[in-house]
């Protein structure tokens, strides 16, 4: 009966020695909770802690946390209504503060979703979208633009630099925001926004616009291609032009030199010898005559001068 009770005893005692004996990561820190009421001092230093059997421990996260806040549909000061995503990294730098005012992290985030979606809405709301969209630092190099025309549209100024830009804009964010985090016990480390967007309706629209800007930018593109095409033609037909009448007048020209030469030449053989000449010229008409060729000629033709002294044999 005695060993049981002492089995009884050293099982009591090593249960009460587990409740007792809690170990601490290097990447939290506590805070021990009596009756839901903190007492004693953060513990922040990892190890082996000891705590009473009726106590609680309540474990807090020193590395920085991420907030992902949801997709907001805000309007800007130009009323166009745009998708804003939203994140942030934060800490809880103040335990004690953080527990008696959120109590955990699901708290902490439903606080931050509120907060931080608050100061996102007002500042866009109070923003031109150019000035959400671009950087302060960015310009733009209009020579470099795929269409020169884009610079003289009426929404964007393309040449003129935003006032705040989308890195100021997160520090104002940011700003604002931190400026209710003490009292919450929380450090909030920076706000970026991940993504801008118009909603659906608006987005068709641009894309509609971006499409018939293409489409005109295409049209501009076929008829300077069709202007250029027709000058080459032109060009192309004139110089041909040029080239048949340049080969015409150098045809012309040959010819002319041929027949003067063969007119030279006739006047040479008939001024050394006329009678031959006109003999010759007589014989050669007579070779052209055919077989069955009939000529009417008078008496006195030059046809016959030569046939009457021709003598039959």
């Amino acid at each position: 009966m005695k060993s049981i009770t002492i089995a009884v005893i050293a099982f009591a005692l090593v249960i009460a020695f587990n409740t007792m004996i809690f170990t601490l990561d290097e990447a939290d820190q506590a805070i021990i909770v009596q009756f839901g009421e903190p007492i004693g001092d953060l513990i922040d230093e990892p190890g082996l802690k000891v705590k009473l059997p009726w106590q609680q421990v309540r474990f807090f996260d020193k590395r920085l946390l991420v907030w992902d806040g949801g997709v907001t549909q805000i309007p800007t000061l130009g009323r166009e209504f745009i998708l804003v995503d939203t994140t942030a990294r934060w800490r809880i730098s103040q335990p004690l503060q953080f527990l008696q005012s959120v109590r955990d992290e699901q708290g902490a985030r439903s606080r931050l979703d509120d907060i931080i979606d608050s100061v996102v809405r007002d500042m866009v709301s109070s923003t031109e979208l150019e000035e959400i969209i671009r950087s302060q630092d960015w310009d733009v190099d209009i020579e470099d633009l795929e269409d020169p025309a884009m610079a003289d549209r009426d929404d964007v100024d393309l040449r003129q630099r935003p006032k705040l830009g989308r890195e100021l804009l997160e520090q104002e964010i940011l700003a604002r925001a931190r400026r209710l985090m003490p009292e919450l016990g929380i450090e909030l480390a920076d706000v970026r926004v991940k993504r801008v967007n118009y909603i659906d309706s608006v987005r068709r629209q641009v894309e509609n616009r971006m499409i018939a800007e293409r489409q005109s930018i295409a049209e501009r593109f076929r008829a300077e291609g069709q202007g250029r095409a027709q000058e080459i033609l032109g060009e192309m037909e004139r110089e041909l032009r040029t080239i048949r009448s340049e080969a015409a007048r150098t045809a012309e020209e040959i010819r002319g030199t041929a027949d003067a030469e063969a007119t030279r030449i006739y006047g040479q053989a008939f001024g050394s010898d006329p009678e031959f000449y006109a003999f010759f010229r007589t014989l050669e008409t007579y070779r052209g005559l055919g077989a069955n060729s009939t000529l009417m000629l008078r008496s006195d033709s030059d046809f016959f001068r030569y046939l009457e002294n021709v003598q039959v044999r």
